[in-house]
């Protein structure tokens, strides 16, 4: 009897998390570093689950193509965006994700990208490089500090927290954040519950780990970004369309603000003439924000056992409810 059939829309993936799949499915990993739409909707026919990027558009389309054996489709994200909910819910397909396990590492990226961008590493970095670093002043590539700052964390989940956590031991003057419940947690380092409003205004340090839905799309928009601080510094961790990207940009070359740290943005990948590239206040990453050996492995690996469970009919460990 054959087994039924996982596609993989992604190479490079985890040699133990394809091995696990292996032992109950026929494996098929698309031949594209990261697959096209065309090539998925070629591929995915027959399949009972699909292993996806964030990049991967999970809609009704894709999942009518696939037809009634595709029972589970697994996301290497925490963010699922990317997923249309409403049609896994319609045609009764299961759905996971993987958070939890990268909470540490995207929280790591957060606070690298806030010191990296307040402290102008890159802009000295380019400098040093490039013979800038020559008969300099004392005021030569000064940054702002963290210690004594008003730091704002829009969004505090576990990510959120976790920042809050590292950030406080900086010294801070005032730690802000908005969530849609009090959270214990944040309120034990000295964190107050503030609307999006009073914390973009009153915030030195501005860091957002939110999921986007529709309801938060464009949760920094030109209006807010208005209210901000000269100096504030903009962080972004969580997805691109949290930001209206063309109001940031305006606001970044007219500096009105001091800064910008940007793990997502809109597109992925960023285009190689895109004004925020060529800017000296912001620095860039290219969505790497749980890229560590250890936490990719294990991401992997949730996504290979959430698609096993279902096969089980038990479980996952890591199940979106729709």
């Amino acid at each position: 009897m054959s087994k039924p059939q996982v596609l993989v829309t992604m190479k490079h993936i985890s040699e133990i998390a394809i091995n696990l799949l292996r032992e109950r499915f026929d494996v098929k990993i698309c031949d594209s570093m990261l697959a096209t739409r065309a090539e998925i909707l070629k591929e995915i026919p027959g399949k009972f689950a699909i292993y996806c990027s964030p990049l991967t558009k999970i809609d009704e389309e894709l999942i009518k193509t696939a037809g009634p054996s595709l029972k589970v489709v697994a996301t290497f994200s925490v963010g699922y965006d990317h997923v249309d909910l409403t049609a896994l819910k319609k045609y009764g397909i299961r759905f996971g994700n993987t958070p939890d396990v990268l909470t540490e590492t995207v929280a790591e990226t957060a606070v690298g990208l806030l010191i990296s961008t307040t402290r102008r590493f890159s802009e000295a970095t380019h400098a040093l490089k490039t013979g800038g670093w020559k008969n300099v002043t004392p005021d030569w590539m000064c940054g702002r500090g963290i210690r004594n700052s008003v730091v704002g964390i829009l969004g505090c989940g576990n990510i959120g927290t976790s920042i809050a956590k590292k950030l406080k031991t900086f010294e801070i003057s005032q730690l802000l954040y908005t969530s849609r419940t009090e959270k214990p947690a944040v309120k034990a380092l000295g964190g107050k519950l503030v609307n999006v409003d009073e914390l973009v205004e009153q915030s030195d340090f501005i860091i957002i780990s939110i999921a986007l839905t529709e309801d938060t799309k464009f949760i920094i928009n030109k209006e807010r970004i208005a209210k901000m601080k000269s100096h504030a510094v903009l962080v972004n961790i969580g997805r691109g369309g949290l930001i209206d990207q063309d109001a940031l940009i305006e606001a970044l070359q007219e500096n009105r603000i001091g800064g910008a740290g940007l793990d997502v943005m809109t597109p992925e990948p960023l285009p190689l003439d895109s004004p925020l590239i060529k800017m000296n206040n912001v620095v860039l990453l290219p969505h790497i924000g749980s890229a560590t050996i250890e936490t990719r492995r294990e991401m992997a690996i949730i996504v290979a056992k959430n698609i096993i469970a279902v096969l089980d009919n038990s479980a996952m460990p890591y199940e979106v409810l729709l």
